[in-house]
């Protein structure tokens, strides 16, 4: 068995000039991956040019087609947001619905081709709205065809109103620290499960 590959798409609304609060938890997890030899990549969904439909390939330089590529490989996907007004961004729903339009392609035993990979998130923000949108995100993805192993969802939001983000902060959170644990590890868990027994084929098939 090949070593895992982790795809995170990192949905804040920064391009790679500047610095994420999601970018920075994330890559939190991507330390557990590294540690247990799991291949994990970053992807700022900011630095590409994404258009909005359902189609896998909208044309006129949509680039998604690049970013789904990555999606195909990889054995587990997170998704990583900042909040705004407690919801998970803009181009986080933008990417949930760019894979939603591919979700009738299938894998070499007829499934949606999501299945056998396994999902996760990662939030950050001030104030609230975590578990709302991490509830969107993981709903969205089982829909689909991923696996959602339990405790995947790490995030950090601080106190009410204003103050520091996750960067300034938050690293030292033990709550934090310990979903970033559990996100990573029971990814990896399930991912191995699923490429020495996947789900079988019989009863979940798009076309009987």
């Amino acid at each position: 068995m090949g070593a895992l590959k982790a795809l995170i798409l990192n949905a804040t609304l920064k391009n790679s000039e500047e610095e994420s609060n999601t970018e920075a938890l994330a890559k939190k997890v991507c330390q557990i991956y590294d540690n247990e030899n799991v291949v994990a990549e970053v992807v700022r969904l900011a630095d590409y040019a994404i258009s909005y439909g359902m189609s896998p390939d909208m044309g006129d330089g949509d680039e998604w087609p690049q970013i789904f590529e990555k999606v195909k490989e990889a054995d587990i996907l997170i998704i990583g947001t900042p909040l705004w007004l407690g919801e998970k961004s803009s181009i986080a729903t933008l990417a949930i619905e760019r894979l939603y339009g591919s979700s009738g392609e299938t894998n070499d035993k007829g499934q949606a081709i999501y299945y056998n990979k396994v999902g996760g998130v990662v939030v950050t923000g001030n104030e609230d709205g975590a578990k709302h949108a991490a509830a969107s995100i993981l709903y969205g993805l089982s829909h689909i065809g991923f696996v959602i192993p339990p405790n995947v969802d790490t995030y950090w939001v601080g106190e009410a109103g204003p103050g520091p983000s996750y960067i300034a902060a938050g690293q030292t959170n033990d709550f934090t620290k310990k979903h970033v644990e559990m996100l990573a590890y029971n990814t990896i868990h399930l991912a191995r499960m699923l490429k020495e027994h996947p789900i079988p084929a019989q009863g979940n098939l798009l076309e009987s």
